[in-house]
């Protein structure tokens, strides 16, 4: 009833290897239905892909066993869908009660996030976007789907490598997905247009061969290591428990990862999710040398060099945070004040979209990446320029020393 039959090609499910096996046959005397059981517990990852290779519709919706859908909630997603079949739409995922199955609606101002553990979260719409959505039931863009409900082009499902078989039972595949899709050419988003009801219960009703926390530890590794490219330390910052833990060969999802020439963690960062704040006291602090002399910043906006100072004496005017794009000290970053050469290098309020501010290693240089000219320290006496990269000369050569 609140499905358009000729929207639906068929329902298949998974029993992941029930302790009722009768059920399946009988579920598949519901027309349109069909049942396929698992010879053995293979999780909601493998079982998903399974389900999926066995689809012959070309989109691909995906859901929990324990959802109602609401009126009206597939037609705006198949249709998002159709106009882009690199798009992975998602409804609102209202709730129903565990105690008595009231239906209960949830804001339609929230989108999926997530912390450095990799623990998913609800959150508020950012100020801006939410400015800039003249109509409420405009899809909102979100940096994660929480993993239960979606719908999404079969082909693209496909071309994109699935799930990661490897995780194992449950958690995890979510920030994988979400990754992937983001960094290698696709979108999500949420539709307020569309609302299912999903029942969030209290506990697992099945075991976990390693627990529980281990098993979601292997996941998000395996997401961290595939995906997160250096920003990893701060998953393991933030999840020291997973320093150590197996988590079994990533080879095939590497392969993956360059066969599809995805984006960086960084382009994720700045382009998806600029939100997610770098935490600063877990950043590492380096010196930036040439021989006997370090960058040193005057003031505000002023930089210069100046004798380096050893350990522990070591003034805050001398550290600097190096995570690609950006050099900075606090909420100031480095940044030119124009892209053509002699033009100086000086102090700006840190903002990771802005161009000025962008800076790569070139092997002892320091390169700026829009203009490609390097950072330079002629004349010592005065504030550094941008010159033609020569890596060969003194006034290039920086060498960061890790302050430890």
């Amino acid at each position: 009833m609140r499905s358009p039959a000729h929207l639906i090609q068929e329902i298949i499910l998974v029993d992941d290897f029930s302790s009722g096996p009768e059920d399946c046959r009988l579920l598949s005397q519901i027309p349109k239905v069909r049942c396929l059981r698992n010879e053995r517990r293979e999780g909601l990852i493998r079982s998903r892909v399974r389900g999926a290779s066995a689809a012959s519709a070309s989109i691909l919706t995906f859901l929990d066993s324990h959802c109602e859908v609401n009126t009206d909630w597939l037609q705006p997603m198949i249709q998002r869908v159709k106009e882009d079949h690199t798009r992975v739409v998602s409804p609102i995922i209202d709730v129903i009660s565990l105690d008595n199955f009231a239906y209960l609606a949830a804001s339609a101002d929230l989108r999926g996030g997530f912390d450095w553990s990799l623990h998913f979260k609800w959150e508020q719409i950012p100020i801006e976007q939410k400015m800039a959505r003249n109509d409420p039931t405009q899809p909102i863009r979100t940096p994660v789907i929480a993993g239960g409900i979606f719908v999404m082009d079969k082909g693209w499902f496909n071309h994109l490598g699935q799930y990661d078989t490897h995780m194992d039972i449950w958690g995890g595949e979510n920030f994988e997905l979400s990754f992937r899709v983001w960094m290698c050419g696709g979108s999500l988003e949420i539709l307020p247009c569309s609302r299912v009801g999903h029942v969030f219960r209290k506990r697992h009703p099945y075991d976990f061969p390693e627990g529980n926390a281990l098993t979601y530890i292997k996941n998000t590794r395996r997401a961290a290591e595939v995906w997160m490219d250096d920003y990893k330390q701060y998953y393991y910052s933030a999840r020291p428990s997973a320093q150590g833990k197996a988590f079994g060969s990533i080879a095939d999802r590497l392969t993956l990862r360059r066969k599809l020439n995805c984006n960086s963690f960084r382009w994720y960062l700045e382009n998806v999710y600029p939100e997610l704040k770098i935490p600063e006291q877990e950043a590492p602090y380096s010196l930036l040398k040439q021989n006997s002399l370090c960058l040193e910043s005057h003031g505000t906006d002023s930089l210069g060099l100046a004798e380096c100072k050893s350990v522990p004496s070591i003034p805050a005017s001398q550290k600097w945070t190096l995570i690609e794009p950006l050099i900075h000290q606090n909420d100031l970053c480095l940044a030119i004040t124009a892209f053509t050469a002699g033009s100086k290098v000086r102090l700006d309020p840190c903002n990771s979209k802005e161009s000025k501010q962008k800076w790569r290693p070139r092997g002892p240089a320091m390169q700026h990446m829009i203009s490609g000219l390097c950072l330079d320290s002629q004349p010592p006496s005065g504030p550094p320029v941008i010159a033609q990269c020569r890596p060969q000369m003194a006034s290039q050569y920086w060498e960061p020393q890790l302050i430890t």
